[in-house]
Order: C-alpha cells, then structure tokens, then sequence
C-alpha cells in the first residue's frame, strides 16, 4: 500500500497532486493574508516555495506522504496547501498536515471539504485504521478546526518543537480512528449540505 496521485473531487474543492505548474497560484494562496508571518504556523515564504516543492516530492519520494494544492472548484483557483504526511502504512495511520489557506477561503467549506475528502481515502480507500492531526498549542484558531471536524485531542507534546524563529513550541496532538469513521463522516457532511 502507498500513496497514489489520484486528484480527491467534492462539490466545492478539488484536492490535486502538487505540480510544478501549481507554483504560482500557490504563492498567491501564501501571499495573501502574508501566511509566512503566522507565528503559530509553518507557512514557506515565497521565496522559499522551491524548497516547499523539493520537500514534497522527497516524502512523495520516500513513501511519507503525498501533498496536495487546494483548489476553489468555484473560482478554479489554488487557495492553499494540505497533505497526507508521516505515514507509517505498516501500523496503517498516517498525519494530515501542513495545511494552510489563503486568507479569502479560510472559515469558509473549503477546508472542512478537503478534510472530508482526505478523511474518506485515508479510512475507505487506503484502509487505515487512524489518522492525526498535530498544530501549536498557540494556535487557536486551528485547535477549534480540528476539533470541528471531530477529532479527539489527545495530549500535549511538550517542547515538541523548535520553530524557526526560535521559539520553542509544544504540540497538541488529535486523532480520529477507524471505528470513528462513519459518525465523524455524517457529521462533516450535514456540516457541508
């Protein structure tokens, strides 16, 4: 079992494998809302977006994971980032990560749908048994989200991370499980309808 770049289609996002041609669009996403300067978050710069690139394709590479650009099915544009991220498919689970949106699309269907989207592959295609979400203790406005979507925290990592300004960073971590699956998917979908 791995990942195979297969686009993830619903009503209102498009969830397509990361590509070269992406590059642009993607750095507009960033660019507006300027998500690099989040401190709560690990959003590239711009100027920093080959590196973001090369990282993809090292875990796409690798076996970690796959990444996606978010498509707006509405405008047919990108409007931010998410993957699938430090898969261990022997234990079947996997992370999703990464994520971030441009300031237009966030607190809007976006997001819940490519979550819905990604949750349904991860538990009915790939066949996992868990999967995780982990974001800053700081970050409140992505702690509700994920709780939005039903998942459960878990704990909290402590000094789990050194962020690049230096800060050093606990983590919470979430997960949703197998046996979670159907309630959670019901619920996200009445959420979108």
């Amino acid at each position: 079992m791995d990942f195979k770049q297969i686009p993830l289609v619903g009503k209102y996002v498009h969830l397509e494998p990361l590509l070269e041609t992406h590059k642009s669009e993607l750095c507009e996403a960033i660019s507006d809302g300027e998500l690099w300067n989040l401190h709560v978050t690990l959003v590239p710069h711009t100027k920093d977006i080959d590196a973001f690139f090369e990282k993809a394709i090292q875990d796409y590479t690798s076996g970690d994971g796959l990444t996606y650009v978010t498509i707006d099915k509405q405008t047919n544009k990108v409007a931010g980032s998410t993957r699938f991220m430090k898969a261990n498919l022997p234990n079947k689970r996997v992370e999703i990560g990464y994520t971030f949106l441009g300031n237009k699309w966030q607190r809007t269907r976006i997001n819940t749908e490519a979550k819905l989207l990604m949750l349904t592959h991860a538990f009915e295609t790939m066949e996992l048994n868990r999967v995780e979400f982990l974001t800053d203790y700081l970050n409140s406005k992505s702690r509700n989200a994920i709780l939005r979507l039903g998942a459960k925290e878990e704990g909290v990592l402590r000094n789990h991370m050194v962020m690049p300004n230096g800060r050093i960073r606990d983590s919470v971590i979430y997960s949703i499980i197998k046996n979670e699956w159907q309630g959670i998917k019901q619920h996200l979908s009445c959420k979108l309808a």
